[in-house]
């Protein structure tokens, strides 16, 4: 008898593990998916054309809140928790509920669902979401290039449209991302890359992107999702800390398993942070992972004209996963308001519609407006609040110009932000040498 496999995800992690470990076991049969943290996943199929020939039917995507009843429903033997930026907290109460139902918990380890590249890799992870995985990507992509190397980049996956579609995906030219149709998640994480001239591959099944990704380059650079685990087994992996949420690192699933793996540790954000802030983590890392070499960075903000925001009333448009289950309060956007003297940081809570008031409603992310864009829907929402709000200028905190996918009536001005890495400590080109 084949044991009956539930796999919790949030459409990313769920889908590797399944094709890597699931799809072709005779010993086990995976009778539903549950979703969760991201909208527009649930109550959807994972279709035949990806589930294989074991699963004519494809397998049907449930809320997550369903679990208990899925678990006695489908007589589901184990339970597989395969999603990420928890608190250990919240996965062991979801533990809880799987062994009250009577299932078995389990959690996936990397021998068993790392892929293993035929180039040499980079992964660039973090123990949180929103401490600067994607600044840091672009500065290990442009030390690859001056080291004389062919980079091709490869994105956790984010896959919130027709899967079948999104099997993979290949970004080198801006008219991709309309193309397939992106979200503005997809945006700000495939855009910087297409800029700089790398070439970015995501979509669902990770072995297919593999194949075809590293036989274009020299270098493969895997640039993580949430604080996740990289789907590629690195040469060098990079794992990054916040020393503004100092004691996160060791508390979150499954960004404490990175901060043990890694071969290097950069602390970002030097120049937001205290002196003993950085000193509690330096503390931490040396008790968790002593043979990691430490890199320190700041996280250099820019704004295109700094003196629009001087005195100025403003609304603050941040990276929408760093605000709801990162748990960040602010971002780059408030950090260049509050150094270009603005006025006042404008609250978006009063006018806040559909989704996005229920975002408000479900993660406290303080008074700045998240940029969700899961849907065409949201970003009518996000204009209308934008529109309605009393402030004279918007500042748009985000990795992408949301000006290209919203109309923004009011005056606004663009953010950036950039790794630095600081001249004493070890530079980035000091830590790749093994892929260099």
């Amino acid at each position: 008898m084949s044991r009956r496999v539930l796999i919790m995800g949030a459409a990313g992690r769920d889908f590797h593990n399944f094709n890597v470990v699931f799809r072709d076991d005779p010993s086990t049969e995976v009778v539903a998916f549950t979703a969760t943290q991201i909208p527009y996943i649930d109550d959807r199929t994972y279709p035949a054309k990806l589930a294989g020939e074991r699963y004519p039917d494809g397998i049907r995507i449930h809320e997550e809140d369903e679990l208990s009843r899925l678990i006695r429903q489908l007589k589901v033997d184990d339970v597989v928790f395969a999603y990420s930026d928890v608190s250990h907290e919240h996965v062991m109460h979801k533990a809880s509920e799987a062994l009250a139902a009577g299932a078995n918990f389990l959690l996936l380890g990397p021998d068993a669902t790392m892929l293993k590249p035929a180039i040499p890799t980079v992964a660039v992870t973090a123990v949180r979401t929103g401490v600067g995985k994607s600044q840091t990507t672009r500065a290990v992509a442009a030390t690859l290039k001056e080291a004389g190397k062919k980079v091709v980049a490869v994105r956790h996956p984010m896959p919130y449209g027709d899967l079948t579609a999104q099997r993979v995906q290949r970004f080198a030219e801006l008219e991709d991302l309309d193309r397939h149709h992106c979200t503005i998640e997809e945006r700000e994480e495939y855009e910087p890359h297409i800029t700089t001239g790398t070439v970015i591959y995501a979509g669902v099944d990770y072995a297919a992107i593999l194949e075809q990704a590293q036989s274009e380059g020299d270098v493969l650079l895997w640039d993580g999702g949430n604080n996740d685990l990289p789907f590629y087994l690195p040469d060098v992996h990079i794992a990054l800390v916040d020393p503004l949420r100092v004691g996160h690192e060791t508390r979150y699933h499954p960004g404490e398993a990175n901060l043990r793996r890694a071969d290097v540790i950069l602390i970002n954000k030097m120049d937001s942070s205290t002196p003993e802030q950085v000193a509690r983590l330096e503390e931490t890392i040396a008790q968790t992972n002593p043979m990691a070499t430490v890199v320190k960075a700041n996280s250099r903000v820019t704004v295109d004209d700094p003196a629009a925001i001087a005195g100025k009333r403003v609304l603050v448009v941040e990276d929408g996963p760093t605000l709801t289950h990162g748990e960040m309060k602010i971002g780059a956007g408030v950090v260049a308001a509050q150094r270009s003297g603005a006025a006042e940081i404008v609250d978006p809570r009063p006018w806040a519609v559909g989704t996005i008031a229920e975002t408000f409603e479900r993660y406290d992310v303080g008074a700045v407006l998240p940029a969700m864009g899961y849907s065409q829907g949201q970003l009518d929402e996000m204009a209308k609040i934008i529109d309605a709000a009393n402030a004279d200028l918007v500042v748009i905190g985000t990795p992408i110009d949301l000006r290209h996918v919203i109309d923004i009536r009011k005056p606004a001005v663009r953010v950036r932000y950039d790794l630095d890495v600081l001249p004493e400590s070890p530079q980035l080109l000091d830590v790749l040498r093994p892929v260099v």
